[in-house]
């Protein structure tokens, strides 16, 4: 097979040409054609497997992963969905070289598969394929399922594709029931598990936008949070009263009105971290780099180590900080010890208190 890069004219989105009655200048359409290089052939080419080469080593332990196993039961329930992206780096010899679907590739070995149905390229990267692609939310696979359900599907095929039991295309199914359009639009583009929704549906509808806005801005759009933010909310804002009535018994309204100062003053913290992570992840690199040349000198060190072994003592624990929390942690495993130290030196005063 040939394959040139070759500059193809192309009418973007009309096809074929406007015809010689019409005004193209009233239409607004192109009048001639544009240069348009394109990135693969428009045709698909059915390669044996032997003849496909993987572009990187796949990680050890993935043919037990969740995605793979998906990926399998997708492939054997419906077929191959999106052909896999390949160029031919040598044209005088067969191989090719997988360029995105190396996960696709081994489950169709797995399933016995002689060939696959692959797009050739003529642009050797794979940054597109890994970067600039956009994930299927939650919301949008609940769309993709009902849409399936209505042309006919039927719920264990469903169950079969996706490698999951009925009881959770049923979750999926019933995703959005109960939920504000609202919140619903907030959480258009987010990943989330179905357990959020079912949270929500015991707020009503003003308390479900306010939890799913609290949710997004923490960037913590799961179960337990939700769960939080339900138990912080009045009894008028929820909908399933009795159990609220039951709950009240359990916590008193003081916990509960404490409970939503804390989550509040949670959010301002986080949004404050937030802000300073960055600047206070550098100066620990900065800071680090510069201890760790004046540790080195052990002239130096000697001389802090006879004079200020404390000092000494915090110098070393930023020279082997890799990350802000473990950071943190010495920071409050140091104040801990410091503290003993404290009262270690004052035993009159702790027999006294005694």
């Amino acid at each position: 097979m040939s394959h040139a890069n070759e500059v193809k004219p192309m009418y973007p989105g009309i096809y074929p040409p406007p015809k010689a009655e019409h005004n193209a200048d009233e239409l607004g359409l192109p009048t001639a054609p544009l240069n348009t290089l394109l990135g693969f052939d428009m045709e698909t080419y059915q390669v044996p497997l032997e003849q496909l080469l993987p572009s990187k080593t796949v990680p050890e332990g993935i043919i037990t992963t969740r995605k793979y196993k998906q990926i399998v039961s997708s492939i054997h329930e419906i077929g191959l969905i999106e052909p896999l992206s390949i160029i031919q780096p040598n044209p005088d010899k067969p191989e090719f070289l997988i360029l995105d679907g190396n996960l696709r590739a081994l489950a169709l070995k797995e399933l016995d598969i002689l060939e696959a149905p692959c797009l050739l390229a003529k642009d050797d990267e794979t940054y597109t394929y890994n970067h600039r692609i956009n994930r299927l939310s939650t919301i949008q696979e609940h769309y993709m399922i009902r849409r399936a359900i209505d042309k006919g599907v039927s719920k264990d095929r469903l169950a079969r594709a996706f490698n999951v039991n009925l009881n959770s295309i049923s979750r999926r199914i019933s995703l959005l029931d109960g939920i504000s359009p609202k919140a619903v639009e907030l959480l258009q583009d987010k990943k989330f598990t179905p357990d959020v929704t079912r949270i929500l549906r015991n707020m009503k509808s003003a308390r479900q936008v306010e939890a799913v806005e609290l949710m997004v801005a923490s960037n913590n759009i799961t179960a337990t949070h939700a769960e939080a933010l339900l138990k912080a909310t009045k009894d008028e804002q929820r909908t399933d009263r009795a159990q609220a009535k039951q709950e009240q018994k359990r916590a008193p309204l003081e916990q509960i009105v404490k409970l939503e100062k804390e989550m509040s003053q949670v959010q301002t913290q986080y949004k404050e971290a937030e802000q300073n992570y960055g600047t206070d992840l550098l100066n620990l690199v900065v800071a680090k780099g510069y201890l760790t040349k004046i540790l080195a000198n052990d002239a130096v060190k000697a001389f802090i180590h006879k004079y200020e072994p404390e000092i000494l003592s915090h110098f070393e624990l930023v020279v082997n900080t890799v990350s802000m929390e473990e950071a943190v942690q010495n920071e409050y495993v140091g104040k801990g010890q410091h503290q003993g130290h404290d009262k270690a030196a004052r035993p009159e005063e702790n027999q006294e208190e005694s």
